[in-house]
């Protein structure tokens, strides 16, 4: 059967037939689902967490990211040294995206409240956090700030899921979470001696346990 335009030009005005009246429901029921889904998963999928909003100058994100590492930073890791910082728990602390890496490498305790913020300078980015598939876009001049816990010792790792260039593939960060307990470290489900061991592990080089993790 040939497709052919309807004879009169304002078909707009004609009546609808009873197979266009099906189809036009099933389509809006289908978006009703969808749009009920969107909502639902926010809660039931844990991937999207709630978090406030606010606009910001990208050099002035850059400037409170750079504070921050004056103020905590306790280390170097990598062979670009990126910094890591040992932020007081209960502070607000920054993580940025930028072609092609999450900055700084943030340190963190283990059931320590924090109010995480996320922000790029140069394209949008996509902060996803692995293995825990927490996901959440970064926008440049937009100040994205979750409220978080972490609640298992561990080496977190932060990838971009938004592709951003030819170096997209290369845009990981770190998260380290530590959890000091009344006998011993618990990192990484295992239980060390002390601070250092830690330390030792994730550098391959000798640490004071304490000074590494700004204690």
């Amino acid at each position: 059967m040939a497709i052919s335009p309807p004879e009169n030009r304002l078909w707009w005005k004609e009546p609808l037939s009873g197979v266009e009246i099906t189809w036009v429901g099933i389509a809006f029921l289908w978006g009703l689902v969808m749009f009920g889904t969107m909502v639902s998963w926010h809660f039931v999928g844990k991937q999207n967490l709630s978090n406030e909003t606010y606009r910001i100058d990208p050099e002035a994100f850059g400037e409170k990211v750079e504070a921050m590492v004056e103020r905590f930073q306790v280390r170097e890791e990598g062979d670009t040294g990126v910094p890591v910082v040992h932020p007081t728990p209960g502070s607000d602390i920054y993580m940025l995206g930028r072609l092609w890496e999450w900055w700084p490498v943030l340190e963190l305790e283990k059931d320590q409240n924090y109010r995480l913020h996320l922000s790029s300078t140069d394209w949008q980015h996509g902060f996803s956090l692995q293995p825990q598939n927490i996901n959440i876009q970064v926008h440049p001049g937009y100040d994205m700030v979750l409220t978080i816990t972490p609640d298992k010792a561990g080496e977190y790792a932060v990838v971009c899921n938004e592709f951003c260039g030819i170096g997209h593939h290369t845009m990981v960060g770190k998260i380290h979470v530590v959890d000091v307990l009344e006998r011993g470290v618990l990192y990484r489900d295992k239980t060390y001696r002390s601070l250092s061991e830690v330390a030792r592990l994730i550098t391959g080089a000798r640490w004071s346990g304490p000074r590494f993790f700004g204690l």
